[in-house]
């Protein structure tokens, strides 16, 4: 499998001088495509902040990121939404969907702003529509949905431009066990399918079987505790 992300000495601190605060402290991590990894860690471990500079939302104090080695310039707003626009999935712990737009027409302006043509867009949304049980649900309104919908419509707009890496925070956050486990098995397999990596930010360890990496953070540094290979070893 090839390499999609690549960081080195990632850093992040809030405050300058002794008043800062470090977050993030020399993380160092590849993932290659169709890998499906978990991230663990205590609340204010870092887990968000992590994430969030993997999906370029927010900007590392030090060191340097590469997506399908591409080095990431974090001082240019055209280029990081660009790179959000066509390499990055992002679900969320709440779906974030527009509430004035129906099912469709939320995925509709995820595929309209990477600039798929109109043939491939319709393709790509009936094909998502099937796959993740929304086709009866095409226009009805998010505020209509249950929240296991919701999350369902969220990973369709995460993947529908058929990202290179895919990003959920807490996405089983605010769901039953049954349903959250459902978000998180069609994250896997959607990931799979497209040959995207998969991280998921989760405080439910029921998960972890589930997943090919185990990473864990604590006081800023990432380590990768378990393998499904290492533990067959």
């Amino acid at each position: 499998m090839s390499l999609v992300l690549e960081c080195r000495s990632l850093k992040k601190h809030y405050g300058e001088g002794d008043l800062a605060e470090q977050v993030l402290r020399e993380v160092s991590l590849e993932l290659r495509r169709g890998e499906v990894c978990v991230l663990l860690g205590p609340s204010g471990s870092g887990k968000t902040t992590l994430l969030s500079i993997l999906g370029c939302l927010l900007t590392p104090s030090g060191g340097e990121l590469r997506i399908d080695d591409q080095l990431v310039n974090f001082s240019s707003p055209w280029d990081l939404g660009e790179l959000r626009r066509t390499k990055l999935g992002f679900v969320f712990q709440h779906a974030q969907l527009l509430p004035f737009l129906t099912v469709e027409e939320n995925l509709r302006v995820v595929g309209q702003n990477a600039g798929l043509e109109f043939a491939l867009l319709k393709e790509r949304l009936n094909g998502l529509m099937q796959r993740l049980g929304l086709e009866a649900l095409r226009a009805k309104k998010p505020d209509k949905l249950s929240g296991g919908q919701r999350q369902r419509v969220a990973i369709a707009r995460a993947m529908l431009h058929q990202p290179s890496i895919l990003l959920a925070d807490e996405p089983t956050a605010a769901l039953d066990w049954h349903n959250g486990e459902n978000v998180v098995d069609m994250l896997i397999t959607q990931a799979r399918e497209a040959g995207a990596a998969l991280v998921v930010v989760t405080h439910d360890t029921r998960l972890l079987p589930k997943f090919d990496r185990i990473f864990t953070i604590e006081e800023g540094k990432v380590k990768e505790s378990s393998t499904k290979s290492n533990d067959a070893k």
